[in-house]
């Protein structure tokens, strides 16, 4: 018999591989938007594997960038995706139909507490995962990389 979480965890598992399924095969029509936030789709290369990883994030435009958040819905361990973007910063994102290669950068000091405040104003649920954590969650700045 499949303990609860085990079976609670495979559905999730299955339900973000169909989303981004749909994300990519309706150039973000479906699947774009969560909790009021737009979604990219984020392609890192996996620290110990060395193979491409796809996570949907929520994002923020930041002028010509874009912000990400390592929230990992308040765990007390930080995300792959964040993980494996600071052993290789060089990353892939597809927004809509468009694939963009950028490079991920953590902030900090008063770049990271503005973003955070925007962040938070657009999505209280930030706020939560905030304060079930005792780890500050990283704010990450994706800029265009040279092609």
């Amino acid at each position: 018999m499949i303990r609860p979480r085990v079976r609670a965890r495979r559905v999730l598992t299955l339900v973000w591989r169909l989303h981004r399924w749909l994300y990519r095969r309706s150039g973000g029509r479906v699947g774009g938007r969560l909790v009021g936030m737009p979604v990219l789709l984020l392609v890192t290369v996996g620290r110990r594997s060395g193979r491409p990883h796809t996570t949907a994030l929520t994002y923020l435009p930041y002028g010509p960038d874009t912000v990400v958040i390592a929230s990992n819905g308040g765990a007390q361990n930080h995300p792959d995706w964040f993980l494996n973007l600071r052993a290789h910063p060089e990353v892939e994102v597809d927004l809509g139909r468009r694939r963009l290669p950028m490079r991920a950068r953590e902030t900090t000091g008063p770049e990271r507490g503005a973003l955070w405040a925007r962040v938070v104003q657009m999505n209280r649920r930030y706020a939560g995962y905030q304060a079930r954590t005792k780890r500050r969650i990283p704010v990450v700045v994706l800029t265009a990389a040279a092609r």
